[in-house]
């Protein structure tokens, strides 16, 4: 059985999906695990600004766990964007009783989005030394229970480099904080050659006492639900990592 521990719904701004679509999806493809995880986002620049409903996403999750709870594990979660800057927001959706809470960052150089950035022409170097920089920063304040998309600019920029040397400490701090990486397979979708985070990347979290990561797919529609699970299994085993979901921010190995 599959688990997706990142999909998007209509109450993410770049999503139009059901969430019971995604159940029926799931039921059709062997997916027994579902976690929607909707966009939270605090920044006035992102689009999706002020978008989520949460009481809407709420009743549509408990009428979906009425229908399909007994055939599928439904999960709610928020991907809380730059959660280091926005902690007093970000505490108060810990308070409404998700299971699990997905850090990202998405804004880290002159509230561009990546995909602007490399259409303004920042480079690579610019790009990534502003990026690890404030993810740093973002595992440093913590609160969250898993990181999305590790080397997220790769998705863009097609590489990934570290040219100030903060990989190490960024990976001891993911650690030693508690929070523990997604391998998010969407990259693959997008033209690149591994996932998100990469084997090298991974095999630094190892190094570094880790153990427990995430899969997900960040579907943005039900036809991307699990996609590319298998590229995630294959680092799983390679590593010797424990996959783990997580229920009522508490993580379960499974």
């Amino acid at each position: 059985m599959l688990h997706d521990m990142h999909i998007h719904t209509k109450y993410s701004c770049d999503s139009k999906a059901e969430l019971s679509d995604y159940c029926t999806a799931a039921l059709e493809r062997g997916v027994s695990t579902l976690c929607f995880t909707d966009h939270l986002d605090c920044n006035p620049c992102d689009d999706g600004y002020g978008y989520y409903d949460t009481e809407g996403f709420f009743a549509d999750f408990y009428a979906a766990k009425e229908q399909y709870g007994k055939q599928l594990t439904l999960l709610c979660a928020v991907e809380f964007a730059e959660p280091q800057l926005y902690p007093a927001e970000l505490a108060r959706f810990c308070a409404r009783g998700y299971d699990f809470i997905l850090g990202s960052v998405h804004f880290w150089y002159k509230d561009m989005f990546p995909s602007v950035m490399l259409r303004e022409g920042i480079s690579l170097e610019v790009c990534y030394r502003c990026y690890w920089q404030v993810l740093l920063d973002a595992v440093r304040a913590g609160g969250f229970d898993a990181l999305a998309h590790f080397d997220f600019p790769k998705r863009y920029y097609g590489d990934c480099i570290d040219p100030d040397g903060l990989l190490p400490e960024i990976v001891q701090t993911l650690v030693k904080n508690n929070i523990c990486p997604e391998i998010n397979t969407s990259s693959l979708r997008k033209g690149c050659a591994e996932t998100l985070p990469g084997a090298e990347l991974l095999a630094l979290y190892r190094e570094c006492g880790g153990r427990d990561v995430t899969i997900g797919s960040d579907a943005h529609t039900p036809q991307d639900l699990a996609a590319d699970n298998a590229a995630a299994q294959t680092l799983i085993q390679r590593f010797g990592f424990q996959e783990v979901i997580f229920r009522g921010r508490e993580r379960v190995a499974v």
